[in-house]
């Protein structure tokens, strides 16, 4: 780990203030679960740490005009264990409740998480179906970036040099869609998943009259398989279609070996368990 200066402003608009002025050079810290491990392999050397915890802004909860509005510095298990976010979006509550562990969870924040992109984590899946949006703020002002082009690539994210994240945005979740988040866990129950898979779906008449499917840790980011969601519009609601339909998914994934699994067996179960969430979300037997 190499030697840093070490800031704690306590508004929002000092902190992107020194963000700014050590452009380059500085690395901001909300939970410091990710980046303290970072730290301490030398991936990253930051000349400056702008820490967040004394910042009073981006730690509310709330639901307003249709939109479940999570402050950057609200930690997973706040998040987790909101009467909010558990009325306004039950699938997002059990995305964040299946986080790592609850020591984990109650230093992690949602601002970091986004920040940090690890396609493995549990809750992005969720966030895709659900068209979330992130809230980002600098010196110069505030975007909002859909969920679909926070993602990049493997740990990247289309936030801007100097940009904090200081708000996830999700619209509330319908009541009229089943859901479910499912994953295979080789090891313990804290460990990265092989894969996840999150759905969301309605069937009307015995026909699936609406899906929507998001993956987890089988390729560089979380993805959303919009060509099954709508291979599936209108189809009959029973189990072979939707273990027909669900072999696409071994065209879109593309992991990596790890000791979870190799890339062949990752690819067999994302297709299986985007069949499993699909009938869970939907209501199907097998």
């Amino acid at each position: 780990m190499n030697d840093f200066e070490f800031h704690a402003p306590t508004s929002l608009k000092d902190a992107v203030t020194l963000f700014a002025q050590y452009d380059g050079g500085a690395n901001v810290m909300s939970g410091g679960t990710a980046l303290m491990l970072l730290l301490k392999q030398s991936l990253v050397q930051p000349d400056h740490i702008i820490s967040l915890h004394r910042v009073p802004e981006c730690r509310s909860i709330e639901v307003s005009a249709g939109v479940l509005r999570i402050g950057g510095l609200v930690t997973i298990r706040e998040a987790e264990t909101s009467a909010v976010v558990q009325e306004a979006t039950p699938l997002l509550a059990n995305a964040y409740s299946r986080v790592a562990t609850v020591r984990i969870r109650n230093s992690a924040t949602i601002g970091g998480a986004l920040a940090q992109a690890d396609p493995a984590m549990d809750p992005p899946p969720s966030l895709l179906i659900l068209n979330a949006s992130v809230k980002v703020t600098s010196a110069i002002g505030q975007r909002v970036i859909p969920i679909a082009d926070w993602y990049s690539d493997y740990y990247e994210t289309s936030i801007e040099p100097g940009e904090i994240v200081t708000e996830l945005q999700v619209p509330i979740q319908p009541k009229n869609l089943g859901w479910s988040y499912i994953k295979y866990l080789p090891r313990t129950e804290d460990d990265y998943p092989t894969v996840g898979a999150a759905a969301l779906g309605r069937v009307e008449n015995g026909k699936i009259a609406e899906i929507r499917v998001g993956l987890g840790a089988v390729s560089s980011t979380a993805l959303r398989a919009t060509d099954l969601e709508s291979a599936l519009q209108g189809a009959d609601a029973k189990f072979d279609v939707l273990k027909d339909a669900s072999q696409s998914i071994a065209g879109i994934v593309d992991p990596t070996s790890d000791p979870r699994g190799s890339a062949e067996y990752k690819r067999d179960m994302a297709v299986v368990f985007a069949r499993r969430v699909m009938q869970a979300a939907l209501g199907v037997d097998g």
